[in-house]
């Protein structure tokens, strides 16, 4: 398959003010591409771009909102005649157990998380069709592979987020674009510390069962954000990010129905918003 060529071209980034956006507009901006950064973060972009410098445009946006999203999509293409990649990092998490999350909450993180994802990519779409060569890089998670307890509204959206990928591919497989979806596992960014938590929790439980997530998180964002980068300059239609995610997609094709045994004990005070802190 035709490699993707990034520099002189433009490539479209979500969730560009923090974390493994901001790292992967670094890593292209040094490689020579353009860059349409989106983030409802302000500060955070205005600050990106002084760093960036030349070629790159801002663009704060509510990925909830369908219309600012469109309006968004046709200032970027007017702004950038070339766009040939697209990179959807925007996200957040939410903790708590189904009996915990209202269904506004769930419905604030799938909003952000799946149809966030699904309007960008449909706003631009047309553009990047008209491209020689095209890629469209949707970041999923590791828990779009294994759903774990205390994490459904974002395992729901992350999973949505890799059926959409799948499915928008096979539409698009007798044309120029190509899809991908990245599974990143354990990323030392700052999405479950920043992220909400269900509003019955009390927020020392919350805190408790955030940092024991983060403590199991080994790669560092530059290293992720290569892989991001790789994979959509090669044009990867899966790709797995950290050690922890290559064992978990061995151990649910090895035992479909049973891996919440394995995954259990590791992740025991991480999933649990349960019991009071002493």
């Amino acid at each position: 398959m035709r490699r993707l060529t990034l520099a002189g071209n433009t490539t479209v980034i979500t969730g560009a003010a923090s974390g493994m956006g901001a790292e992967v507009a670094r890593q292209l901006s040094a490689s020579g591409a353009r860059l349409a950064l989106i983030d409802h973060n302000a500060e955070g972009l205005t600050a990106l771009a002084e760093q960036l410098g030349e070629g790159v445009t801002t663009h704060i946006v509510d990925l909830r909102d369908d219309d600012a999203v469109f309006a968004a999509a046709a200032d970027i293409v007017a702004a950038h005649p070339r766009i040939n990649a697209l990179i959807t990092c925007a996200g957040s998490s939410m903790l708590g157990t189904l009996e915990q999350l209202t269904m506004e909450e769930m419905r604030w993180l799938i909003d952000v998380n799946l149809w966030g994802t699904v309007s960008i990519t449909k706003a631009l779409l047309p553009v990047m069709r008209r491209q020689p060569a095209a890629h469209i890089t949707h970041l999923a998670s590791v828990y779009a592979l294994a759903a774990p307890a205390g994490r459904i509204p974002y395992s729901m959206s992350k999973f949505a987020v890799r059926a959409f990928s799948e499915s928008l591919r096979h539409e698009l497989e007798d044309s120029s674009v190509t899809v991908g979806a990245v599974y990143p596992a354990g990323v030392r960014t700052g999405i479950i510390l920043h992220g909400r938590y269900a509003a019955s929790i009390d927020p020392s439980v919350a805190a408790r069962a955030a940092s024991a997530q983060a403590a199991m998180y080994h790669t560092e964002p530059s290293d992720a954000a290569a892989r991001i980068v790789r994979a959509t300059v090669r044009r990867r239609a899966r790709t797995m990010v950290g050690r922890e995610a290559r064992l978990i997609d061995v151990l649910v094709r090895f035992s479909p129905s049973r891996y919440w045994r394995v995954m259990r004990g590791p992740l025991r005070q991480a999933v649990d918003t349960t019991t009071p802190t002493v």
